[in-house]
């Protein structure tokens, strides 16, 4: 079997629905010979099964111990903070989860300092991702969040109504915060080479279905759990893996990540932009859009402002003026 890299590749919260996907997933995708599985709960059965699976010529190591987890450790996804439960919105697991951040942060910066590039994907996870950045002392580029699930939903939804394979609905990005605020671009999409604003309006597509559909694609993970009874496992771990494939130098990645973000108009925030993710890291553009997209991006990064304010007042992280002394890069 051939790999992608034999750099270490550590899945955090591996004992995990989300985390177990994501090994299988990494391992099918040829990412590296080196993986290890670490979670607070013991991930050994995940491991033992990933064995059974055949997998050739891989080093596949299993333990609750963080500093062995870390130790040499180019590439870390996490998954390791409380999953959603039916009726919860994702910022409902703000002040746990970014606790949980905060210490991921540390870990990093004591025992893999080296390290090339994070994924963070636990809710909500703008904000467990900029915590992580934050305690890790990692450059911006370095550490990124799961976003690409909303444009994927857009793409899904929009595929579904009009009977189409979803490769031939392109332009697909939504921006800003990971959740029920985040801004679903519509303006560029083409739906089979058709721009999507000339069916928007129409008997085939109504104002409001688009309208209703732009709601429903940012309430996708609260659909899942309605429909699974349980959080979303399965798209969530593709699409991580997928993320860190990009950084360590495989197929480029399709969706928009959560990057930091620090300009003129979004400052201090991560969220998701018009980004590239590859081995020399993320990096942004601003997003193009109308004057009403634009406007919902706004409207969610006032909202992410409000939920970092809150980890202030809760003392997860200092006020913003002092976030250099803990974090030059930033």
């Amino acid at each position: 079997m051939e790999f992608l890299t034999n750099d270490k590749l550590v899945i955090v919260g591996a004992a995990g629905m989300i985390g177990s996907n994501m090994a299988q997933t990494a391992l099918m995708m040829g990412l590296t010979s080196n993986l290890c599985l670490y979670d607070v709960f013991s991930p050994e059965g995940v491991a033992e099964e990933m064995r059974q699976s055949g997998f050739d010529n891989v080093n596949i190591t299993a333990t609750t111990n963080v500093a062995e987890a870390f130790k040499d450790a180019k590439y870390i996804i996490s998954s390791g903070g409380a999953p959603r439960k039916q009726g919860m919105t994702r910022e409902d697991l703000l002040k746990g989860n970014c606790e949980i951040a905060e210490q991921l942060g540390k870990d990093i910066k004591t025992y893999c300092p080296d390290v090339k590039h994070v994924v963070i994907i636990f809710n909500p996870a703008d904000l467990t991702g900029l915590v992580t950045l934050l305690y890790s002392g990692l450059k911006p580029s370095q550490v990124t969040t799961l976003a690409g699930l909303d444009s994927t939903r857009l793409q899904s939804a929009l595929a579904k109504k009009f009977g189409v394979l979803q490769s031939k609905v392109t332009g697909c990005a939504t921006y800003g915060g990971h959740g029920e605020q985040m801004a679903v671009f519509g303006s560029a999409v083409k739906v089979d080479g058709k721009p999507l604003n000339d069916l928007i309006g129409t008997d085939a597509f109504t104002a409001e279905e688009w309208e209703t559909m732009k709601v429903d694609v940012t309430k996708g993970g609260a659909k899942i759990i309605e429909l699974r009874g349980r959080s979303s496992f399965q798209s969530p771990s593709y699409l991580s893996v997928e993320m860190i494939r990009a950084a360590m130098g495989g197929e480029k990645f399709r969706w928009p990540a959560g990057t930091y973000v620090k300009t003129d108009k979004y400052d201090h925030i991560m969220m998701a932009m018009n980004t590239t993710l590859d081995a020399n890291g993320c990096h942004y553009t601003m997003p193009e859009g109308t004057a009403e997209e634009i406007a919902k991006l706004d409207a969610s990064y006032a909202h992410l402002c409000k939920m970092r304010d809150e980890l202030v007042t809760l003392n997860i992280v200092p006020a913003i003026s002092e976030w250099s002394k803990i974090n030059p890069n930033l």
